[in-house]
């Protein structure tokens, strides 16, 4: 019953209002406000400090310079694979598998199609169509920067506006179409293994993404799509796996999503299962003979 108030009550939110108060909030330098923040967070989210640099409250600028902190060298080593996918995020495994008759699975008894998360791109929905999607949540105590998976060549991004409802598994559980109603950034490489992409999909008090060629994207003044092309510039924008693509400013979620019969998910993932940035999650299938 309280699952059902909860998410009737997010129907009605002003979402990019509250995402705003929280953009405010979170940016503040004032240093008694700041640590008081970031003591309760580590505390309530049992964030793992050692992994952090810098590891110390009071050398952070802002709650969010916290929130997107780094990581210290050599805690998250980079699977060496041969044309397979390494994590992108720290993240929990909500779903992974093939993308049927166009539509993606999110829970059970609820899916979304192509053309919905991609707001209808033509050229990116032949892309991946019977293709591979894996769905990665970011819970808050995660890393919350994201890596490229692979070698990759950037083509496109695009920005599309939508609401800001939760990720958490209990929306996820009761939501239709989440992950293609709320805003969110495509951003797409071409590799080894054919088109890719890794989308970041926003959230409740996720109000602002960035890219690391862009800078910030959300919050946006004109709350409409826009496109950006990158395969026809003067010099590529080339990335080795486990570069630093984006962050979140506060967390959500990361689908990837990649073309038909490159890469086979590993057994073990699975839905429920958290994985390491950097840690292998599919194989090739052009480079185990089978593609």
């Amino acid at each position: 019953m309280w699952a059902l108030i909860n998410i009737g009550i997010q129907y009605v939110l002003p979402h990019h209002l509250l995402s705003g108060l929280m953009h405010r909030i979170a940016r503040c330098s004032w240093r008694p406000w700041k640590n008081m923040l970031i003591r309760l967070f580590i505390s309530r989210y049992k964030v793992d400090m050692g992994l952090a640099a810098p590891s110390s409250p009071d050398e952070f600028l802002s709650f969010n310079d916290f929130f997107t902190r780094g990581l210290k060298p050599g805690v998250r080593p980079i699977a060496s694979i041969d044309g397979g996918l390494t994590s992108p995020v720290d993240a929990t495994i909500s779903a992974a598998g093939t993308i049927e008759d166009n539509r993606i699975f999110q829970v059970k008894g609820k899916t979304y199609s192509l053309e919905e998360l991609l707001d209808g791109d033509r050229e990116h929905i032949r892309y991946y169509q019977n293709g591979n999607f894996i769905t990665l949540y970011l819970s808050p105590g995660d890393y919350h920067r994201i890596h490229i998976p692979i070698d990759g060549e950037l083509q496109s991004m695009a920005y599309i506006p939508g609401r800001l409802f939760s990720v958490s598994e209990a929306t996820t559980n009761k939501i239709d179409k989440l992950f293609a109603r709320n805003d969110r950034v495509v951003t797409t490489f071409r590799s080894q293994i054919g088109m890719f992409s890794v989308i970041f999909v926003g959230a409740m008090f996720v109000g602002s993404m960035e890219t690391v060629w862009h800078g910030q994207i959300t919050p946006a003044r004109n709350r409409e799509t826009h496109k950006w092309r990158y395969d026809d510039a003067s010099g590529n924008i080339d990335f080795s796996r486990g570069d630093e693509v984006g962050r979140f400013n506060m967390g959500s979620t990361v689908i990837v999503l990649t073309q038909r019969d490159k890469i086979r998910w590993d057994s073990g993932c699975v839905a429920g299962k958290w994985v390491a940035m950097g840690q292998q999650i599919a194989t090739s299938t052009e480079s185990t003979g089978n593609g």
